[in-house]
C-alpha cells in the first residue's frame, strides 16, 4: 500500500497565517496533521504551530513502533499532551492563544483519527463520502438539533463559538474515530481542511471533484477553484491537505 499527499495554505484575504500543517509519510504508513490558531496579535500563529510540532514530535519518537491498533489512543493522548504544551506557551507568552486540530494516522491498513474544533476530515471510500468528522461549534449543535440544514452550516452566525479548542484546561475533549472495521483499501482518500476552505464548498462538490481526479495535487486543484472564486474581501486563512491511498 502506498500513500500520496498534497498539501496547500494560503493566508487568504488576512496579513497572518494562523494555520498550520504537516505531514510524515513512510511507505505505506503515515501521519497528517492540520491546526487552525485563534488568539490574534500572532498568538494564533504560535498556537497552530505549537500543536503541529508537539504531535508531530510525538510521532517521531515512538510513530515506528505503535502497534497500528493503538493509533486512536495514541492520537488521543498526544493531542492531550499538546494541550498542556500550549498551556504551558501561554503562561509563559501572556498570551491566551488557543487552536482547533485534526490528525490522521494511516498504518498497516488501518486508520485512525482526531479532532478538536472545527477543522475537518473527510473519508471517501468506494465512490462516496463515508465520514464527514463532526464542528465541535455551536453551528453544529444547532443542525444536530434540527434548527438548521447542513448546508446553513457553512453559512451560520454562531459557526465561530468553538465549543473544544486546544489550550484550554477543560475545553480541549478530543474525540477520534477510525473507519468501519478501521482498515483501508487501495483508492481511499481523505480530505483535511480548515474551515476557511470548507466554508465554501458542500460535501457533494468534495465527492465529485475527487471523482475526476487521479492525485491528491489534482483533486485540491479542482476544489479551489470552485472555492476561490467564492471567498469574500478578508476571508480567513485556507488549508487543505489531501492523501490518496494507492
Amino acid at each position: 500500500m502506498e500513500l500520496k499527499a498534497y498539501l496547500y495554505t494560503n493566508a487568504g484575504g488576512r496579513s497572518c497565517n494562523e494555520d498550520s500543517a504537516d505531514y510524515r509519510m513512510n511507505g505505506g504508513e503515515g501521519i497528517f496533521l492540520l491546526a487552525d490558531g485563534l488568539g490574534g496579535h500572532m498568538g494564533g500563529e504560535q498556537a497552530s504551530a505549537i500543536v503541529v510540532e508537539s504531535v508531530l514530535a510525538a510521532w517521531e519518537a515512538e510513530g515506528g513502533e505503535l502497534a497500528a491498533v493503538d493509533c486512536r489512543q495514541w492520537l488521543e493522548e498526544s493531542i492531550r499532551t499538546a494541550n498542556q504544551t500550549l498551556l504551558a506557551a501561554q503562561t509563559k507568552k501572556r498570551n491566551a492563544m488557543k487552536s482547533t486540530v485534526v490528525a490522521l494516522v494511516l498504518k498497516d491498513g488501518l486508520a485512525a483519527w482526531v479532532h478538536v474544533g472545527d477543522s475537518r476530515l473527510y473519508h471517501l471510500c468506494g465512490g462516496q463520502t463515508v465520514k464527514v468528522t463532526q464542528d465541535h461549534s455551536v453551528t453544529y449543535k444547532k443542525y444536530l438539533a434540527g434548527e438548521i440544514t447542513r448546508e446553513a452550516i457553512n453559512f451560520d452566525e454562531d459557526r465561530s463559538s468553538l465549543l473544544r479548542v486546544v489550550g484550554d484546561e477543560n475545553r480541549c475533549l478530543p474525540e477520534s474515530g477510525e473507519p468501519e472495521g478501521g482498515r483501508i483499501c487501495p483508492g481511499d482518500a481523505f480530505l483535511l481542511c480548515s474551515d476557511g476552505f470548507w466554508e465554501y464548498l458542500f460535501d457533494d462538490e468534495i465527492l465529485i471533484d475527487f471523482l475526476k481526479a487521479d492525485t491528491p495535487e489534482t483533486w485540491a486543484e479542482l476544489m479551489l477553484v470552485r472555492a476561490l472564486p467564492r471567498m469574500r474581501p478578508g476571508n480567513d486563512n485556507l488549508t487543505l491537505l489531501t492523501v490518496f491511498v494507492r
